[in-house]
């Protein structure tokens, strides 16, 4: 849903079920990810995904979606005055 031609945007939107399967909207890109921690920039911020055997099932840039599965154990977001130093040290983990 691209409000003009230069900046898409999306809406946010996570749903996740039986804590086994995550779908997020407006995924602006993805960091770093390993079977117990994803990162990924979304439209709101930083968000951290934490959990057990989590692996990317689908990736779509493009439309700013990204499906994960696994056993979610947590969500949160990254505070923002931390957001673009922590993005960069988890990139180069």
């Amino acid at each position: 849903m691209p409000i003009d031609n230069k900046t898409p945007k999306w809406r946010h939107q996570l749903t996740l079920v039986d804590r086994e399967e995550l779908n997020v909207d407006g995924v602006v890109s993805l960091g770093s990810y390993d079977e117990k921690e994803i990162v990924m920039e979304t439209e709101q911020g930083i968000l951290i995904i934490k959990g057990e055997s989590l692996n990317i099932k689908q990736l779509n840039l493009e439309q700013g979606n990204i499906i994960i599965e696994g056993t979610v154990k947590g969500m949160y977001y990254e505070e923002e005055s931390r957001q673009k130093k922590g993005l960069l040290d988890r990139f180069l983990k």
